[in-house]
């Protein structure tokens, strides 16, 4: 289903979902490391929890960005409330990556 390959000194992973091709980087110079990450990607796909790359990606600040324009357009009006809310938030969180 999927495969290893190097790239430099670092091993590479390919594997399909839905028929397109996914390629990440495993971050490590280990082989086993490597097949461990690639058997752990297809079972997420088997299991239909992977969404694609872009999601790993997300930081929180977009991800509160785009709450407050979902507020800001439907015209909401605890709009201040959130607003302080993610204030808080933000002295935490900010930074980080959604899935983490």
């Amino acid at each position: 289903m999927g495969m290893i390959y190097k790239r430099g000194s670092i091993f590479w992973i390919k594997y399909y979902r839905n028929g397109k091709p996914y390629f990440e980087s495993t971050h490590t110079k280990n082989e086993p490391e490597a097949k461990r990450k690639l058997k752990l990607r297809e079972g997420q796909i088997v299991e239909g929890k992977f969404a694609g790359l872009k999601p790993e990606r997300v930081r929180f600040e977009e991800l509160a960005g785009d709450f407050i324009k979902d507020y800001k357009m439907n015209g909401k009006k605890s709009l201040p409330i959130a607003m302080r809310s993610l204030t808080h938030l933000k002295a935490y969180f900010e930074g980080y990556r959604v899935i983490d």
